[in-house]
């Protein structure tokens, strides 16, 4: 069985942030919130990380995140363009918005030989996650009629940020822990109330208790994974193309979804109890940057992730 490697979607350029949040530094010596989320991953057993990354961010990207983690791990790149498309499809006019994040793992096919788990590149998952993530991914191959999938979920309450609203999946797992509905909400935000999401630019909202689980993007999949996104991305696009061809999204969980239900995958879910920390906004850099600091100062970080 190949080893698990890493796989991050770093292709998004931040329209809600205003910039490169990927680039945009945290920690003291100039490390970005991927630093900490690769750092966590190689300690609990990566060697391998693949960026997927665009084209406009090449140059920056590989002279400083790439360069730094290259020193210990077997760094890999792919390219996430918006014209990579199956044979008769053509980009919508008008369009500048990535595909998403299935699409996003579909042009990185070339690099996933075996088990892997996907992150975003602007989020910290805490060191928790990365560990039960490699040992599942280490020791679960798919079986003759079921996919062996995974994710970590986390608590809603410990991902979400009071600057304005997050994308999260919300999920319902069964006694046994295994995934089994899983629901793109949007427009999640905390309230003075409690959090609550809307699906009509804010007419009616519907709350959400504080322990739900919801997914942050942290999936482990089989290679089983990539045939099956491929195998179904032009049936998204014959859909998308029509209702929503300047922003339809191919998203890792409506996959997932559809796979459950036709009953060839089966999702273990582990729950972490880690808080989130990301920069959606602008507005978040302060709060990352000294939940940072206090880690680093606690001993869980060292000042310097990638001296060598």
């Amino acid at each position: 069985m190949e080893k698990p490697i890493l796989v991050v979607m770093a292709a998004g350029m931040g329209s809600r942030y205003g910039g490169l949040k990927q680039l945009d530094p945290v920690g003291e010596h100039g490390q970005v919130i991927l630093d900490y989320s690769v750092f966590d991953a190689h300690r609990a057993g990566f060697e391998t990380v693949v960026f997927i990354i665009k084209h406009e961010i090449e140059d920056a990207f590989k002279e400083t995140v790439g360069a730094r983690i290259a020193k210990v791990m077997n760094v890999k790149y792919a390219y996430q363009q918006l014209d990579d498309l199956p044979a008769g499809y053509c980009v919508p006019e008008g369009r500048t918005k990535p595909w998403g994040t299935s699409h996003a793992i579909l042009s990185a096919k070339d690099e996933i030989h075996g088990p892997f788990a996907v992150i975003n590149a602007d989020d910290y998952y805490g060191p928790e996650a990365f560990k039960s993530i490699y040992d599942y991914l280490s020791s679960h191959p798919d079986t003759d009629n079921m996919y062996e999938y995974t994710m970590v979920g986390y608590l809603l309450k410990n991902t979400v940020t009071d600057n304005g609203h997050v994308a999260r999946g919300v999920c319902e797992a069964n006694a046994e822990g295994f995934l089994t509905d899983i629901n793109e909400r949007t427009q999640i935000e905390k309230h003075s109330d409690g959090i609550a999401y809307t699906e009509n630019s804010g007419e009616t909202w519907v709350s959400l208790p504080d322990e739900t689980i919801v997914s942050m993007n942290l999936w482990g999949f089989t290679e089983s994974f990539v045939a099956e996104a491929e195998q179904r991305f032009g049936a998204f696009l014959d859909k998308a193309l029509v209702e929503n061809p300047l922003k339809g999204e191919y998203f890792l969980p409506s996959v997932v979804d559809e796979l459950l239900r036709e009953k060839k995958a089966r999702v273990q879910v582990l729950t972490s109890r880690d808080k989130w920390y990301g920069v959606t906004y602008k507005e978040d850099k302060p709060v990352v940057v000294a939940a940072i600091k206090a880690k680093t100062e606690n001993g869980e970080y060292p000042d310097n992730l990638w001296e060598v």
